[in-house]
């Protein structure tokens, strides 16, 4: 086994108990009283049993309180995953939320057609995900030689 992490001299179990018992935070204070039993000659086995922690955390605690002190035991964010965008992404994506949907009127179409043209590539999207896209195209090509028959032109 190697040697134990020594802890910082500029604190004594006093004075992390005092600080324990100001901290704002419960998680500090826990690591605070644990960390005051060692420097009170308590083993870090027993202070993990105290704190109902492992030995590595202990050491973990040891190694933040000694880096930064008494706040390097503050409960941290978590950074999270990496953001899916950059910068200039991020950007460009607000103009367009910005600036709106593009409307229909600029192309000459009436809303309510778009709409319709929406719901037919709705429901042909079935068709065309669930294989039934062939028995569709059948239907379709007599339909227009239906059409061609009645204005008498053929295909």
């Amino acid at each position: 086994m190697g040697v134990a992490i020594a802890l910082r001299g500029d604190f004594d179990g006093l004075g992390l108990r005092r600080l324990a018992k100001a901290a704002k935070d419960a998680g500090q204070g826990r690591r605070l009283l644990a960390l005051a039993g060692i420097y009170d000659g308590a083993t870090r086995s027993d202070a993990a049993r105290m704190s109902g922690v492992g030995l590595q955390v202990i050491r973990d605690w040891v190694l933040r309180f000694n880096a930064d002190g008494p706040d390097g035991l503050i409960d941290r964010k978590a950074s999270g995953p990496a953001p899916k965008l950059n910068d200039a992404q991020r950007q460009a994506l607000a103009q367009v939320v910005k600036n709106g949907p593009i409307p229909a009127s600029r192309h000459k179409v009436h809303p309510n057609l778009v709409t319709k043209w929406k719901h037919q590539a709705s429901a042909g999207m079935v068709d065309v995900f669930s294989g039934k896209q062939g028995a569709r195209d059948g239907s379709h090509e007599a339909k227009i030689k239906d059409l061609h028959a009645k204005i008498g032109d053929g295909p």
